[in-house]
């Protein structure tokens, strides 16, 4: 209206309609003045301000403060007092903004996972994704476990189906491959039904291992494994769909040897996974570091500021670190210079994590620690294969 009113003295509210796309209509009645209106009288059944205040001081009272209107209305009845009716209570809370909750009640919130690695081998993740199959409505489940301090890949599995005993045998025959004993290692998953079932619970108590899980409804509890399937599912030659389970399994398996020995991660100073995990990290920051400073001594004007410096790898890694100002723990200092003791064995094995297909279709038992291969290369039952 505006528009039409500064365009319509110089050339006609007809006009400048016309060419704004507006209706004459609405520019008139817009500029008829409106009535005012008359104030609504207070209804006659209405509470006289001091009945009104004298309703607010009962709820405030300290023996009701904490008491819903209706226990506070049953109350003053018994006591042979009225004031006024349940239904009056509430609006004269609302009228003062005191509309809330006035119940003693206990509130159940969910702890915050605070997780802490300093490590390879002391905190995993763990997360299921779906790859699309050949058909709608058809799925391949992708299985993941991540160590979020190296974010190595330690096992991964494709299957037809997500359930609690793939699941269960996957985990068994990671901590087997990694060598993880009691007290050693904390799980962390969301709450999907394969996480939080009783056989993966029962499992991980026979091996020592602590699990913890996300809060409902909160999405960024679990962000190694959310950060790790974005990268996967961003390559770009992650295919739109998969005709069959041996091409999905195929593409993982060149995908995580990528993923786990050259993909250089930002998170953990442009380090490989492999480099990081195996306690490699500090010898190869050396010979970045060599090759930083002869780069400096050859051209030192091109470095402004100061000399070229080595990306440094983080002491500590958390999921939901606790705020010092809130009384949590203070973050941990970094370590000493001294190299990691490397875990397992010093060469780096690109399949480390290697892949464990499961068919849904046959039976799969509980496995047992005893009855997990001893050999990195000896096969499990016809139903598990592990690739190299």
């Amino acid at each position: 209206m505006s528009a039409v009113a500064e365009l319509a003295p110089a050339v006609g509210t007809q006009a400048a309609c016309r060419a704004l796309g507006v209706n004459r209509a609405t520019v008139y009645r817009h500029r008829r003045p409106r009535p005012s209106l008359a104030p609504r009288p207070r209804p006659p059944r209405a509470l006289t301000e001091p009945e009104r205040q004298a309703a607010l001081e009962a709820l405030h009272a300290p023996r009701f403060v904490d008491l819903a209107p209706a226990e506070v209305y049953a109350t003053l009845l018994d006591e042979g007092h009225y004031l006024c009716s349940l239904r009056t209570m509430y609006r004269v809370l609302a009228s003062a903004a005191e509309g809330r909750a006035r119940r003693n009640q206990l509130r159940h919130v969910a702890p915050t996972p605070e997780l802490l690695a300093t490590r390879p081998n002391e905190v995993w993740s763990w997360d299921i994704t779906k790859l699309l199959g050949p058909a709608k409505w058809t799925y391949y489940y992708l299985y993941v476990i991540l160590d979020i301090f190296s974010r190595y890949v330690v096992g991964w599995m494709v299957a037809h189906q997500e359930s609690a005993a793939l699941a269960e045998r996957l985990i068994a025959a990671t901590c087997e491959r990694q060598e993880i004993v009691p007290g050693q290692l904390t799980i962390h998953a969301d709450r999907g039904s394969s996480m939080t079932s009783k056989p993966v619970a029962w499992l991980l108590a026979d091996l020592g291992v602590t699990r913890t899980h996300s809060r409902p409804h909160v999405s960024n509890d679990n962000p190694f494994s959310e950060a790790q399937f974005k990268t996967l599912k961003y390559r770009p030659d992650f295919p739109t769909r998969f005709a069959t389970y041996e091409a999905a399994r195929i593409f993982c398996h060149a995908f995580f040897r990528w993923y786990n020995t050259e993909h250089r991660h930002g998170g953990i100073g442009l380090l490989t996974p492999a480099m990081v995990h195996y306690g490699q990290a500090e010898a190869v920051r050396a010979r970045r570091a060599d090759v930083l400073a002869a780069a400096y001594g050859a051209h030192p004007e091109r470095f402004v500021r100061r000399p070229p410096q080595v990306p440094m790898l983080p002491p500590a890694v958390w999921i939901n670190p606790p705020n010092p100002a809130d009384g949590g723990a203070a973050l941990p200092s970094p370590p000493s210079a001294s190299p990691a003791e490397p875990l397992g064995a010093s060469r780096i094995d690109p399949d480390e994590g290697g892949a464990i297909s499961i068919s849904p279709r046959n039976p799969v038992p509980r496995p047992s620690l005893t009855s997990l291969p001893t050999r990195r290369d000896t096969k499990c039952e016809p139903s598990v294969s592990q690739s190299r």
